[in-house]
């Protein structure tokens, strides 16, 4: 029998090794993602209206609501068409623990949390190009549908804006 997954809330704190830890993780899918220096991890992490991990450092997702200050072309697309949501900037799972629901954990407690507190839509973007099969396969199987798709940073990455009712 597995052990029950842990989810706990994180910061970043200045020396702490968790931060470099994050990073790294965060950099190793850096093509699916987005590559982030120090200073914007730790920006992003503050303006996060949900960010938790799993053990010490076996997955973590952020995701901001309407309400952050975050400059990036997909938040700004949301933005600019919904009042109110929370949006997946991201989520890693590390490859040893892979297979073990760590996402789909995360992604129920992000659910849970989100609709406590009045919000009623979770929103993401999922690679087209480069394509990311198994994110479109996932986002799909939780019920995220599509709701539109557009071309960033000058046209090497296009991205399929998804959406899910709580």
């Amino acid at each position: 029998m597995m052990a029950p997954i842990s989810i706990t809330s994180f910061e970043i704190s200045p020396g702490e090794p968790f931060g470099d830890a994050l990073l790294a993780l965060n950099n190793s899918h850096a093509e699916e993602l987005s590559w982030l220096e120090p200073e914007q991890i730790k920006h992003l992490v503050a303006q996060a209206f949900y960010a938790r991990r799993i053990g010490d450092l076996d997955a973590f997702l952020i995701a901001l609501d309407q309400n952050g200050q975050y400059d990036n072309p997909n938040f700004r697309w949301f933005r600019a068409r919904y009042d109110r949501f929370v949006y997946v900037d991201r989520i890693v799972v590390a490859p040893s623990a892979r297979g073990k629901g760590c996402a789909r954990r995360l992604y129920a407690d992000l659910f849970d949390y989100a609709e406590t507190a009045g919000h009623d839509q979770i929103v993401c973007e999922v690679n087209r190009q480069p394509p990311n099969p198994s994110s479109d396969a996932f986002h799909a199987a939780l019920g995220f549908v599509e709701v539109g798709s557009a071309s960033i940073h000058d046209g090497r990455k296009t991205v399929r804006y998804l959406s899910r009712s709580l």
